[in-house]
């Protein structure tokens, strides 16, 4: 028998979030289209390698975007759950891509440091303030979204790192202008980069999580199994599953091994209350229950299917 406890969610206006994206999008091409140019004629390959991770952000932003629109289309009979796990792709695609490109950074960095080149340091400066305002501003924009939105957080840790590696290259651009120290270009891309990697990994393993259905973090079957006992009418709990549809979505499925022979009606009473404590002590928001009683099965928290 199954029951869903629905709850309230506060969420930004649909089309909001949607013109955020899409203004970012546009901050994006601009600055990478002036780094690349800028990149190339000054010599720097830090403004080249922040360039690259801002037409990363373009992609990413615009996978975003996309997921952002599919993730409220609306259920049907071949799509019983819609498009709700589209966000969470879009986090997990968005990630990797931090990783790739944090990786092809430290490469050509290796390769900058054993021979380091003059570079002309002004025109660095100038494109990282650039970059700092736009991706600043960007960031702002999407800050309140990250926080309860993993798709939208993916986004935002692209602008902010994008943001940061403006600064370092701006920090790098000042050294090169007044020590001509050339192998700071280097250094400051294999920061970038590291820190890329230690953000993209983050959010590329609580992304998979998802995916793969793993039990959230936060919680423990072995926990909620035990409160779930405690009612009186209920002799076991086992073939458990806890997992996360979306980030506004935990599941739980299970099976309820009762003392009695309980009417229907008496079960209802009793998944009830089941319900309300998983929701208020657990945040699980949709609830399945097979009730049992007698049934010759595997009593075991976890079976295998």
């Amino acid at each position: 028998m199954t029951h869903s406890h629905e709850e309230n969610h506060t969420h930004s206006h649909p089309d909001l979030k949607g013109r955020k994206l899409l203004f970012s999008i546009f901050l994006n091409i601009i600055i990478t289209v002036a780094q690349v140019i800028g990149g190339v004629v000054s010599g720097s390959l830090s403004l080249l390698s922040d360039a690259l991770h801002n037409f990363s952000d373009v992609l990413s932003l615009s996978v975003s975007y996309v997921a952002d629109r599919y993730s409220k289309k609306d259920a049907s009979v071949t799509k019983t759950f819609g498009y709700k796990r589209a966000e969470i792709i879009a986090a997990f695609v968005n990630s990797a891509t931090l990783v790739v490109v944090a990786v092809y950074l430290i490469y050509e960095a290796a390769l900058r440091f054993m021979n380091p080149k003059p570079i002309e340091s002004n025109l660095v400066i100038w494109l990282a303030i650039l970059g700092i305002v736009a991706n600043g501003f960007s960031v702002l924009l999407l800050y309140k979204e990250s926080k309860t939105n993993m798709n939208m957080r993916s986004a935002y840790f692209h602008l902010f790192t994008d943001m940061a590696a403006s600064v370092a290259v701006l920090i790098g651009g000042l050294l090169m202008l007044y020590f001509e120290w050339f192998w700071v270009d280097s250094l400051l891309t294999v920061l970038i980069a590291v820190y890329l990697l230690i953000v993209g990994y983050d959010l590329l393993k609580s992304s998979f999580k998802v995916l793969m259905l793993f039990t959230p973090d936060e919680l423990s079957l072995e926990e909620v199994s035990a409160v779930i006992s405690t009612f009186p009418e209920i002799k076991n709990v086992h073939h458990m599953h806890i997992w996360q549809l979306n980030e506004q979505e935990t599941h739980l499925e299970a099976h309820l091994d009762f003392y009695e022979d309980v009417t229907l009606s008496e079960f209802d009473a009793v998944l009830i209350k089941v319900e309300e404590v998983l929701y208020t002590d657990f945040g699980i928001n949709h609830v399945t229950i097979q009730p049992e009683h007698q049934k010759d099965d595997p009593k075991d928290i976890i079976v295998q299917d």
